[in-house]
């Protein structure tokens, strides 16, 4: 009997903030999966190793968790302006389903040193030594991500003493801004607050009222007070995760907000969008021993908050759920500013399971509408394995 040999793929596997995910030039992808479509869609799921029944994703490159079952496709960009095309593709873990509806915030501080080390950068546009700057197209959602890669001797500088909570070793600092990060999403018609308020009242089936601010930026983001559902916002991932009840409330919570701010037509469809909207809790500020043992103080965050990501507590935070935490918190009267004393505010420093954050953003108010120019952020990247992944020569 004749076997299908496995065919070969250069790839790159990189950590780019609290998440992993498999890197690829779009040159060298097999031609049919050099466009979207169902070819593209089956290889990345078999390098990544799903659909799994098992959750594990043990025959491919993903680490059975969402932050961890991700790829993305790099291109030098025709866009003026810009360096590089970037595009984040999101694997389920078991279901036979890509999700291109979002950015990565977190893989984002790995695009530039990507594109620089793939020879994606104009070489005469980079330093021997000090501080590249990489022009990203975002292209899931039309947005410009500017990342400032360290380099040293003509390389990416990836070693540092730069510390991230949620990564245990420290690395170089890779600062990212995220310029008008207000989500142009499909049916929300590009506005920051879809639904026109700061805060609404969502109904949810078999849940109740809640108060919600409901926010386009780096990312669709559904926010809600942790008390209103029952928690502290000081909770870690074993106490959500393992709960099947409260996945379940958390992911109605996602499907209604997502009617309510257009980006679907009808509940039913919130599954076949599991990137996106994202859902977050949130509470002031109080002591808390994070997934490492290490001690937070009240007095070092501004406050609490806890998302979700593909329908589990996430074991940090989504750098583009960051990204809506620092535009929500400087708008005076969403929840999340609320919750952070109120008031007006340029950067916050947030508690989440593994630590802290600090995020900054920049909003305007112009004729009574909400503008953010930019979000910035801090990450650090770091290629952990180059060659080539393998994939047998029928899985697509």
């Amino acid at each position: 009997m004749a076997h299908v040999p496995q065919i070969k793929i250069p790839a790159t596997y990189i950590r780019g903030g609290t998440s992993k995910g498999v890197f690829f030039r779009l040159q060298d992808l097999p031609e049919a999966a050099q466009v979207p479509g169902a070819v593209r869609d089956k290889l990345l799921l078999r390098v990544i190793g799903s659909p799994d029944p098992y959750g594990k994703q043990i025959d491919g490159m993903g680490g059975a968790t969402s932050s961890t079952s991700k790829t993305v496709i790099l291109s030098k960009s025709s866009r003026a302006d810009h360096d590089v095309d970037y595009l984040f593709g999101q694997v389920s873990i078991d279901k036979p389903f890509v999700d291109w509806s979002g950015n990565c915030g977190n893989l984002s501080a790995a695009v530039g040193s990507f594109a620089i080390s793939s020879g994606l950068v104009d070489a005469g546009r980079l330093p021997q030594n000090g501080t590249a700057t990489v022009r990203i197209w975002q292209a899931n959602i039309g947005k410009t991500i500017i990342a400032h890669v360290p380099m040293t001797n003509g390389q990416v500088q990836e070693t540092g003493d730069f510390e991230l909570d949620g990564v245990t070793f420290p690395a170089a600092e890779v600062q990212l801004e995220f310029m008008d990060p207000a989500a142009e999403e499909e049916g929300a018609g590009g506005a920051m607050f879809p639904t026109g308020n700061l805060v609404d009242d969502l109904d949810v089936p078999g849940i109740g009222t809640l108060k919600a601010t409901m926010i386009n930026a780096g990312i669709p983001t559904i926010f809600v007070n942790a008390d209103a559902i029952g928690y502290k916002g000081t909770e870690l991932q074993d106490d959500i995760n393992g709960d099947a009840k409260a996945l379940a409330m958390f992911e109605t919570i996602r499907a209604y907000g997502a009617l309510r701010m257009g980006l679907i037509k009808n509940v039913d469809e919130a599954a076949k969008r599991q990137h996106t909207p994202k859902v977050a809790f949130v509470a002031e500020p109080t002591d808390y021993v994070s997934s490492s043992g290490k001690q937070v103080k009240a007095g070092d965050i501004d406050l609490l908050v806890r998302a979700l990501s593909m329908g589990k507590l996430h074991h940090a935070m989504m750098g583009t759920a960051a990204v809506a935490i620092g535009t929500a918190a400087a708008i005076p009267g969403t929840l999340v500013n609320l919750a952070a004393g109120g008031g007006e505010r340029n950067a916050v420093r947030f508690g989440h399971p593994s630590g802290t954050l600090r995020v900054g953003a920049e909003a305007t108010r112009v004729n009574g509408e909400w503008s953010v120019t930019k979000a910035i952020m801090s990450r650090s990247a770091r290629v952990l394995m180059e060659g080539w992944v393998r994939v047998p020569g029928d899985a697509f």
